[in-house]
């Protein structure tokens, strides 16, 4: 490999592992920023988060490398650009297409690695982030007993604290156990008392001093109506709570195995089969019922190869001629209940099948999905690079305004096709594709451009072309004055 080709990738390699770093650190904060309230005041420890936040940045790897391929080609050749090493290169006889070459099958390789991690990486991804984010909502958040009220946040019993102080002693407490479900039977009150979990959470202990424990016997029989009233003076008693839910339990990582995000391209391809199966039988079962029990008894008149002698044609002289007004007022009644019929029924079969048509739709759209990213890098590569040779600006200024404007326009067509790929408004294949039908046109135009030297981002250029303009104007303007006045 020749020292250019060396060096071209080293300058490529720096910016685009950095801006990969920064985009997914962006999102990734978004993406905790949607969730925080998910994760605060459980008592998650730091490992739960952190497996939460990579595997979410995992999730996050479609949006972040194509935006790290554009916007590190752009800084790439406009560095080279502003420092006139392009322009040192292509005046020793080095054309811009042999520049971009180890660029290119760089460019290849991100893509094939983007492929092989929307096959591999993500599915497994969304498959722990949907089990952790269940977790960690089954999770109930820690006990904080606020003072002056009465708490009911355990289950099972309703506590009452007066104070406390800064060692935090609880003063005045308040204890009533409603675990047996027989109302205020069972009272605790005590002088102070302290509060901790238990290491795995599975109870809260309170120790109590000075107090007195009130246990009531509310059954009473048909002859005996009195209650017994148990009285126990104590100086130290520990209550012991059991929890439940309160400590953070990982369930079994296969659970959300079955949703769509969480299948490779193999279970994609063999979900599709079964799904087309039983979406063919569905809809080959209404057209049966819509020609043979909803309405339509003439189907046979209509079927050019059983029209006989005792099944003749319409005849239009016939139709719309009635004996009397009853008769017309029946007809319009039984057209009118069978129209309405058929609406229902109609109704009902758009419900039905949107129920098969729906999984199939969303299956096969994430099966083209597992290519879109990878195209994606491709294309980005050839709107990127170009525009970097052609703007000759480095730095993350221009470059990162111009990159956004051009992953703005990705990201919204993307999301939007494949919205109305999942409503049916567009076929699958549209859906998933058209971002690339997009930009596909603006990486190649680029790239013709930039072959050429082109100026077309030099203001300069634009401000010549509007004063040629404007002075042909004047010109014109002089020559229809002096035809005026001759």
């Amino acid at each position: 490999m020749k020292k250019l080709d060396v060096f071209i990738l080293k300058s490529f390699l720096g910016p685009f592992i950095m801006t990969f770093l920064i985009v997914i650190f962006v999102l990734m904060m978004q993406f905790l920023w949607l969730y925080i309230d998910e994760l605060v005041g459980k008592g998650l420890g730091l490992g739960v988060i952190a497996e939460f936040l990579g595997w979410g940045s995992a999730t996050l790897i479609p949006l972040a490398l194509p935006l790290a391929t554009l916007l590190a080609s752009i800084m790439t050749l406009g560095n080279l650009g502003e420092n006139n090493e392009l322009l040192a290169m292509k005046a020793a006889g080095i054309s811009l297409p042999r520049i971009l070459m180890p660029l290119i099958f760089l460019s290849v390789g991100i893509s094939i690695g983007a492929f092989f991690a929307a096959n591999n990486l993500i599915p497994v991804a969304y498959n722990n982030i949907y089990t952790l984010r269940d977790d960690i909502g089954k999770t109930k958040e820690e006990i904080k007993i606020p003072t002056g009220i009465f708490y009911n946040g355990i289950e099972g019993y309703t506590l009452r604290i007066t104070s406390r102080d800064a060692a935090g002693i609880m003063h005045e407490v308040m204890v009533y156990d409603h675990s047996s479900n027989k109302g205020n039977t069972s009272l605790t009150i005590a002088d102070s008392g302290t509060v901790k979990l238990t290491p795995d959470k599975s109870s809260i202990i309170f120790t109590l001093f000075s107090g007195t424990s009130y246990e009531e016997d509310n059954k009473k029989s048909y002859r005996d109506t009195s209650f017994t009233l148990q009285k126990i003076n104590f100086n130290r008693q520990e209550v012991i709570i059991p929890l439940e839910n309160y400590a953070f339990r990982k369930s079994d990582d296969s659970r959300y195995g079955n949703e769509v995000m969480a299948k490779n391209l193999a279970r994609l391809r063999s979900d599709r089969d079964s799904l087309d199966t039983t979406y063919r039988k569905v809809l080959h079962a209404q057209v049966r019922r819509t020609l043979f029990a909803n309405g339509l008894s003439h189907t046979a008149q209509l079927d050019t190869a059983k029209r006989m002698k005792e099944l003749p044609l319409f005849e239009s002289d016939s139709l719309f001629k009635w004996k009397d007004t009853e008769q017309e007022a029946k007809a319009y009644s039984v057209a009118i209940a069978n129209l309405n019929n058929q609406i229902s029924g109609t109704k009902y079969y758009e419900r039905e099948l949107y129920q098969s048509a729906y999984p199939l739709r969303r299956t096969i759209i994430e099966t083209y999905r597992k290519f879109t990213l990878s195209l994606a890098c491709l294309i980005f590569f050839f709107i990127g690079a170009p525009l970097g040779a052609i703007i000759r600006k480095g730095g993350l200024g221009t470059p990162v305004i111009v990159s956004m404007f051009f992953f703005v326009i990705y990201w919204v067509v993307d999301i939007s096709g494949k919205k109305l790929a999942n409503d049916g408004a567009i076929s699958p294949f549209i859906g998933a594709f058209i971002s690339t039908f997009v930009l596909l046109p603006m990486g190649a135009f680029l790239t013709w451009k930039s072959t050429r030297d082109s100026a077309l981002f030099n203001a300069d250029a634009y401000l010549i072309f509007f004063k040629k303009i404007s002075g042909k104007l004047t010109t014109f303007k002089i020559f229809t004055k002096t035809r005026k006045t001759v």
